[in-house]
């Protein structure tokens, strides 16, 4: 007979989680494992919202295995390292993103790109090698292989850095790929929400030219006096996206909500990448002509490796940039969802486990 989460586990372990595709959150005790010879354990302090969350904890994409304790940007302080672990010590300061573990053997694997790995285990919602489902950062603890922790810089805010680890690493990484990090370039990001304020501080940092392409015009002041984007267009402006058609050497769209692509390939140069990081929950249409005429690329990108996102969070800390944010206490959870789905925060919310998470 299957243990209850409770028993899977010696530790004991606390957070809230749905429990049918309502997403309604409440109290629920599970349980950890205990810390393995190459394992961290740390108490979780934050924990920010994706929006993957909200489609996990309502069973959007199918396959959510319920009870769900959603959450995979935590942050938080090491508790208790293994024997074996050699790059963290008690009282670092850690974080763990999407993935907690791989194979370590396929070709992506050793090019240190695990977030491509067929035999990927996400931080949440996925079967772990022993037979348990994973459960994520809406919790007390957590404990991780070392290899999937990364070091959170002493000069990063904690709840200002847990976004980094899905946001952060999933605009970083595309940016970094599709050479849009070059001097010189121009850059179109298309969104202004969790995903794209934090891409519009990575181009600048880059120190590429970018365009803020948005169907809210009230959001351009916002662009372009706080985030310091070079310009803005309202994606329903025909003129506006006339007058600038092929005038982009890139573009990141980040928008999860069903849109044309013609408009934003037609902004490209010839040569140029449509690069699509959010994750609409219908097909899109793609016009093939317009791909042809200007040799152009309509490609995609998830995550990012463990060694790009260290890479990511030292690269945040050395140009001071962290998600805009709005911390909650933990039992605002239930409304926080429902405001995320109206797109009402700016930009990200992170919970405060540390303070507000009470044991029942």
């Amino acid at each position: 007979m299957a243990k209850s989460p409770e028993h899977e586990h010696p530790v004991k372990a606390f957070g809230w989680a749905a429990r049918d595709q309502s997403g309604h959150l409440s109290p629920f005790k599970f349980s950890r494992r205990a810390t393995g010879a190459k394992d961290v354990t740390f108490k979780v302090l934050y924990c920010g919202i994706c929006h993957t969350d909200l489609h996990n904890i309502k069973n959007e994409w199918g396959g959510t295995k319920y009870p769900v304790v959603p959450g995979h940007e935590l942050v938080g302080e090491v508790t208790e390292v293994g024997s074996n672990v050699q790059k963290f010590k008690v009282g670092d300061k850690v974080g763990v993103g999407t993935l907690v573990g791989s194979c370590h053997s396929c070709d992506e694997c050793a090019r240190d790109l695990e977030n491509y790995c067929l035999e990927v285990v996400g931080t949440y919602n996925y079967t772990d090698y022993d037979g348990t489902t994973t459960r994520g950062g809406y919790s007390n603890i957590m404990v991780a292989n070392e290899h999937f922790v990364v070091h959170i810089p002493n000069n990063l805010p904690l709840d200002a850095a847990a976004p980094l680890l899905c946001a952060g690493i999933t605009t970083y990484s595309p940016l970094k790929y599709f050479g849009f990090d070059k001097p010189g370039m121009h850059i179109g990001v298309v969104g202004l929400g969790g995903l794209g304020h934090v891409a519009v501080k990575f181009a600048k940092a880059f120190g590429v030219k970018v365009t803020v392409i948005s169907t809210s015009p009230s959001k351009k002041s916002e662009a372009l006096e706080h985030l310091g984007a070079d310009s803005f267009l309202v994606s329903r402006d025909q003129d506006q996206m006339r007058a600038a058609v092929g005038t982009m050497d890139g573009i990141i769209d980040t928008v999860s909500a069903v849109h044309p692509l013609l408009p934003l390939i037609s902004l490209l140069k010839s040569h140029g990448k449509l690069v699509m990081v959010g994750v609409p929950d219908r097909p899109l249409e793609l016009p093939v002509m317009p791909l042809l005429l200007g040799r152009k690329l309509v490609a995609g990108s998830g995550v990012g490796g463990m060694k790009e996102t260290q890479e990511m969070i030292d690269f945040a800390a050395k140009h001071k940039i962290a998600a805009d944010i709005e911390v909650i206490p933990m039992d605002y959870v239930n409304t926080a969802m429902e405001r995320l789905a109206k797109a009402d925060v700016r930009y990200r919310f992170v919970i405060d486990v540390g303070n507000t998470l009470k044991a029942e």
